[in-house]
């Protein structure tokens, strides 16, 4: 029977959502075997002089328990 653990991570980009998602399991990888999915539950940006300057995804990685 497989297990599934899944961590709670928030990547950030200067370019986008997609890059800041991207970046999060990236560096969760270095640590991390066997990532199997993510889930993006939420978005948010900082904003200077009306512009988007900085991405955020909050991110919940699974991956397999191995024994």
């Amino acid at each position: 029977m497989e297990t599934v653990k899944v961590v709670e991570l928030v990547g950030e980009s200067r370019h986008s959502w997609e890059d800041a998602v991207k970046n999060a399991v990236h560096d969760a990888c270095k640590s991390i075997d066997n990532i199997s999915g993510v889930e993006v539950y939420n978005m948010t940006a900082g904003v200077r002089d009306g512009e988007l300057t900085e991405y955020k995804a909050n991110v919940k990685v699974a991956f397999e328990v191995t024994r």
